[in-house]
């Protein structure tokens, strides 16, 4: 079973931060010092670091600064989508290895509402790089499968094809479908779209 947080002062002071009034500069400062606490409490944890984690990984240490550099890509997507214009980019290795955590961790657990008493299969083709999943829908939580070479075309009942970035995007719910080209059946992408939303409850 895994131990509690260990717990450090930087910890303790990133939790007492609050929002509070802040608005403009001062809220812009919050945020950076709260990025400069998380940064500096995940350099300075230590390798064998145990404390709870929700998903498989190599390491406590490894969980937190992977869930917490995607948590803070898809907030700033959010955030840059408020402001409008356009998104600062992402390399394709930081989208496919948040597409893996999506389809391997967190809709390869129970709480995962993306499923069809009709079995589909959904293929996700990262264009620009050789990343490849197979993701089986049904009535149980999704698997997910990432492919070391190309499957048999058409082995899949719909495909979603874009760079990893769209592809990333898209699976967050943060592009729409059109914004990526899809193939054979429209149905397990709809799916998708309408049940993969990741809640806390």
């Amino acid at each position: 079973m895994n131990k509690p947080v260990v717990d450090k002062p930087h910890v303790r002071t990133l939790a007492r931060l609050t929002f509070g009034n802040l608005d403009g500069p001062g809220l812009l400062h919050w945020f950076r010092e709260g990025h400069g606490l998380l940064a500096d409490a995940l350099a300075a944890a230590p390798a064998g670091l145990e404390c709870w984690t929700f998903m498989p990984a190599p390491s406590p240490l490894a969980f937190w600064a992977r869930r917490q550099a995607h948590e803070t890509t898809i907030h700033r997507v959010d955030a840059e989508s408020a402001r409008g214009g356009r998104l600062s980019p992402l390399t394709a290795d930081h989208a496919v290895d948040g597409i893996d955590e999506l389809l391997h961790g967190f809709h390869a657990r129970p709480k995962s509402r993306v499923r069809t008493e009709t079995p589909r299969s959904l293929r996700v083709r990262a264009t620009d790089t050789d990343a490849i999943w197979t993701v089986r829908l049904s009535s149980e939580p999704p698997q997910a499968v990432r492919h070391a070479a190309a499957p048999e075309e058409g082995s899949a009942d719909c495909e979603l094809s874009a760079t990893a970035e769209q592809l990333y995007l898209l699976l967050w719910n943060r592009l729409p479908l059109t914004a990526i080209t899809l193939t054979g059946d429209p149905e397990p992408a709809r799916l998708w779209c309408e049940n993969s939303g990741v809640t806390w409850s």
